[in-house]
């Protein structure tokens, strides 16, 4: 019975990534509403397995149950898009005082240099979100501080699908590949006023980014 419990579980997860990587690719849109049976008929399993999964999705912020409906893809008014941007730029700021108080950890350094090699080669829009992600999650944590990581961790899932709509404009990834290019040399020569200012104008271009996409959204409405 562990053995069947441990199979849902690990395909619970995959039906999961399944799911966020259509909701990030814009295959799922907001509002839509998630047919189980579906899922499950793809992946050749039981309603369990895709209830876990949808279960999981509610939890990272992706999905929303409503009543006599069921579970949709979640989407995000204006306001809510921008205090996770904002919150975003906050908590970052505040990782940056941490690594100037506590100096660069070179293991972090490391990672993020490695993932920069990755986004330096990405053109997948959606790809470039997860690997930009990964190479600001590699600055909180050098941080060391537990409470701004896992503040952080709480809004990873609702960041990707947003910033999803600012990678998908032209002309943004070959932006964002200099100024992390930039970012990471001048944590490696200390120059933390410079990096931190630099973090800010980034973290700040990327909200005007997708205000100007949700103009233009509306505008073809």
């Amino acid at each position: 019975m562990s053995m069947n419990l441990t199979k849902d579980n690990a395909l619970s997860s995959v039906i999961a990534k399944h799911i966020t990587e259509q909701i990030m690719t814009g295959e799922l849109k907001p509002g839509q509403k998630l047919v189980e049976h579906l899922y499950a008929e793809e992946y050749g399993t039981s309603r369990a397995p895709v209830r876990e999964a949808i279960y999981l999705l509610t939890i990272e912020g992706l999905v929303e149950r409503i009543p006599r409906k069921g579970a949709i893809v979640k989407g995000y008014t204006e306001s809510e898009v921008y205090d996770l941007l904002e919150i975003r730029i906050m908590l970052e700021a505040l990782a940056m005082k941490r690594i100037q108080e506590n100096g660069i950890n070179a293991d972090s350094l490391k990672e993020m240099e490695s993932i920069l090699a990755e986004m330096e080669k990405e053109t997948n829009h959606t790809n470039y979100t997860q690997l930009n992600h990964s190479f600001h999650t590699a600055l909180i944590k050098m941080s060391q501080s537990e409470v701004i990581k896992n503040n952080y961790v709480r809004i990873e899932q609702p960041l990707l699908t947003i910033q999803n709509l600012s990678f998908s404009v032209e002309g943004n990834i070959d932006k964002s590949v200099k100024e992390h290019r930039m970012l990471v040399k001048l944590l490696k020569t200390g120059k933390f006023k410079e990096a931190d200012s630099l973090l800010h104008k980034h973290n700040h271009d990327v909200i005007v980014s997708i205000q100007n996409q949700l103009l233009k959204d509306k505008e073809e409405e």
